[in-house]
């Protein structure tokens, strides 16, 4: 049931408005957002970058998590093999 104070109108809304924060999703890697940043973890601390742009890691490799150190990368060697250093 209403009470008496739902009967009053509804606040005007704010004319203007706060400009979008960007996010791009890359499925094969971060999530990249418009900086600065502040991250709440699990555990509540907040993490918190100034960077213009800044890669949150998705895949929990990262070691300098919730940051991207690009550890979701797939390594590969590259190079051809050492040659025989021990000549017959």
């Amino acid at each position: 049931m209403p009470g008496p104070s739902d009967s009053s109108p509804a606040p005007a809304r704010a004319s203007v408005r706060a400009p979008a924060r960007r996010v791009s999703v890359d499925p094969q890697g971060p999530v990249l957002v418009e900086g600065p940043v502040e991250i709440v973890l699990d555990d509540g601390t907040v993490a918190r970058s100034d960077r213009f742009m800044v890669a949150v890691c998705t895949c929990r490799r990262s070691r300098a998590y919730p940051w991207c150190d690009t550890s979701h990368r797939c390594r590969e060697r590259g190079g051809s093999p050492p040659e025989d250093r021990n000549p017959r």
